[in-house]
């Protein structure tokens, strides 16, 4: 639709802002004004309106930007008022805490800020994070239990049978269209099988970066670590780590508690991570190893290296994903990956939207991802 001059002349204003930059004379109501005020307080004022040391007015500004703008906005204009107006800073007051539209950057933060929280901010904190947490699993719980189960009920159907392994009665059943009269007999084009038991068909091992650029990732890993570890066929290990390394594997009843374990921030040791993880190895043909890292090794490349070689030739479904999050192209280690590349690993990013067909594509063993150029 065809905007009039008027609607350009303003829509110019809000963008030029009321300083030197703004040479339109153009009066604005009181409802633009208040827009007009609530993103120069954000991106004009380097000193941001003196908010970073009043929460009263950083709890205004934030009822404010809520009412002006729709939620996806919203958490845009909060993720930058994190840092420009020391915001994170603030989160440690529950007031703030409330003010804030939660959403999966808000959990990170607070995740880093949970040692130095009070202990009425912490209370508050835990329940931003549950209310994000469960909208995510709401929306993706479901996906991927019906996509991961799918797949492991596919892989349990024996259609290549050994001779011992042939349920006669549906071969028979399945090949009466290729009945020879003159044999008196069947050609068993097609042999059906017992179901193997599912009881043995995967383990899967989750390896966590949670160094600080990690942030999101970690939050999305540590949801659908928690989901994974729900389903009955699956053997479901969580291991984080920076330099040192956390085994979460019995928080996994609760995400909210998983989350709480981690520790945003810090070096990264891969190496030391994967060599933890490597005990979990009991049935390599039946394991799915995804780690979750940009691959900047703090440790010993080359040892890291040899490492996943090992891993990858006994014989286990190895997945780097250099990031779990919607925020498009990820910064890696392109060294790393590339050494993972010539092992047959592709590193790549994944949305997790596409994460439950990505473990249903490695339990089917039909190959996974695409390298990052």
């Amino acid at each position: 639709m065809t905007q009039t001059p008027e609607e350009n002349l303003r829509r110019w204003r809000l963008i030029l802002g009321n300083e030197q930059a703004d040479g339109t004379d153009q009066e604005l109501n009181k409802a633009d004004s208040g827009v007009d005020k609530a993103l120069n307080t954000l991106y004009e004022n380097e000193q941001a309106g003196g908010l970073s040391s009043s929460s009263p007015k950083v709890a205004q500004w934030l009822d404010d930007i809520r009412n002006y703008f729709p939620t996806s906005v919203v958490k845009v204009m909060q993720k930058d008022a994190l840092e420009r107006i020391k915001l994170r800073e603030l989160l440690l007051e529950p007031e703030i805490l409330q003010a804030i539209e939660p959403d999966v950057h808000l959990v990170a933060n607070l995740l880093s800020l949970k040692h130095v929280m009070p202990e009425k901010t912490l209370t508050t904190a835990r329940q931003v994070v549950r209310s994000v947490v469960e909208e995510i699993q709401r929306k993706l719980a479901n996906q991927t239990r019906s996509v991961v189960m799918g797949s492991l009920n596919r892989q349990s159907r024996n259609n290549n049978p050994r001779h011992n392994e042939i349920d006669w009665n549906r071969t028979i059943r399945a090949n009466l269209k290729h009945y020879q009269p003159n044999y008196r007999t069947i050609i068993p084009e097609v042999r059906i099988g017992y179901r193997r038991k599912r009881s043995a068909l995967r383990n899967i091992i989750l390896c966590i970066d949670q160094s600080a650029s990690m942030a999101t990732s970690v939050v999305y890993g540590g949801i659908f670590a928690a989901v994974l570890a729900s389903l009955p066929a699956i053997k479901t290990h969580i291991v984080v780590f920076d330099t040192a390394v956390v085994d979460l594997t019995n928080e996994a009843q609760d995400a909210v508690d998983l989350l709480f374990g981690t520790q945003l921030g810090g070096g990264t040791d891969i190496n030391r991570a994967l060599l933890y993880c490597q005990e979990f190895i009991q049935q390599p043909q039946d394991t799915i190893f995804i780690l979750i890292s940009d691959l900047y090794e703090g440790g010993n490349r080359e040892e890291l290296v040899k490492r996943v070689a090992k891993i990858v030739n006994s014989g286990v479904e190895f997945i780097a994903l250099l990031a779990l999050n919607d925020e498009g192209a990820p910064i890696y280690d392109r060294y790393i990956a590339q050494a993972l590349a010539d092992l047959g690993i592709n590193a790549f990013a994944c949305t997790p939207d596409k994460f439950p067909d990505l473990i249903a594509a490695a339990i089917g063993k039909r190959g996974v991802g695409s390298r990052l150029g």
